[in-house]
């Protein structure tokens, strides 16, 4: 398969599940920010919301303020914000156009249907509560029934794998985000971070909005408690969108894609899973949950970086 060919492929999966990340992103913070003031306190979930999605310098040279309108257009519609779930939606577009034969009808269609449905959103944006949380639902089953799509017509060859690496090492990178929004911009081993960090409204809206709250309770079949949640999202291997699940099939679709050059880059993946498998909950609460993502989100920065040089003959970022 030729490098532009495998590109294409793998940052198409990319761009559909960072956009639903967003989406997702979103609606944890609107979860939160619904709660009373009290279980809030003084942390401005939106600007949690600009750090985790790494946006929040490039926010601020365009708005004063982070508050719910100017974030959510920000992150949603904004032109000027490579990241936004706009741009998300036409890049993915683009690169299904540059690898349409390497698609199935399938594939194509959900991309290019969203991509033309929401051409009237993206002009006017969302004036209402109820058209914000339509768009975003929206968005979560674009990339769902893109997915489902590959899942279930592609021909497992090398186009299949590529696609499954960029969606797995981006599910990676946005779980560790999501569960990170609301310690951003919080100091470490402060008052506010351990009160967030028993908040038991906050665990539970950051289970709903990556649609964990029932897998949550046939796990654990208890109340929700901020160990059990973490295990679950970082170390639960059955959950499909935790940090082992994610790296598993980062690993399991490099072997699928070896070659005499990739060596270095399996290695540093199955490190990276490997320490997780052997990872417990409490190392992880005393080396402190926010410093624990962070450098977690450095090293599957450093994994893409070297599947960029090994497989695509990219410059690293």
């Amino acid at each position: 398969m030729l490098s532009r060919t495998a590109e294409n492929l793998y940052w198409l999966a990319r761009y559909v599940e960072r956009a639903e990340y967003l989406a997702r992103t979103i609606e944890a913070t609107l979860r939160v920010t619904a709660l009373p003031n009290t279980y809030t306190g003084k942390t401005n979930e939106w600007d949690s919301a600009l750090l985790t999605a790494g946006v929040s310098a490039s926010f601020y040279e365009v708005y004063k303020e982070a508050n719910e309108q100017n974030v959510v257009n920000y992150l949603s519609f904004a032109p000027s914000n490579p990241s936004s779930i706009r741009n998300c939606i036409e890049n993915a577009r683009l690169n299904s156009r540059s690898v349409r034969t390497a698609l199935t009808g399938e594939m194509w269609d959900t991309i290019n249907s969203a991509w033309i449905e929401l051409q009237e959103v993206w002009g006017k944006g969302t004036s209402t509560r109820e058209e914000l949380a339509k768009f975003l639902r929206f968005v979560q089953e674009t990339s769902l029934r893109f997915d489902g799509s590959a899942y279930r017509t592609m021909l497992r060859n090398d186009a299949y794998w590529f696609s499954r690496l960029g969606l797995h090492l981006e599910r990676a990178d946005n779980t560790a985000r999501i569960l990170d929004v609301r310690f951003a911009d919080v100091e470490p081993n402060s008052r506010d971070a351990a009160r967030q960090l028993e908040d038991f409204y906050y665990w539970t809206s950051i289970l709903s909005s990556v649609s964990a709250l029932e897998i949550y309770r046939k796990v654990y079949r208890d109340v929700v408690t901020p160990a059990r949640v973490v295990e679950l999202m970082i170390l639960n291997q059955q959950m499909p969108r935790s940090l082992l699940a994610s790296l598993e099939g980062v690993c399991v679709n490099l072997a699928m894609l070896r070659t005499s050059g990739s060596n270095q880059c399996e290695r540093f993946a199955g490190k990276l899973r490997a320490e997780l498998v052997y990872s417990d909950i409490r190392q992880i609460f005393e080396a402190g949950l926010h410093a624990y993502l962070t450098q977690f989100l450095a090293r599957v920065f450093e994994l893409g970086n070297l599947v960029a040089r090994t497989y695509l003959m990219l410059p690293v970022a």
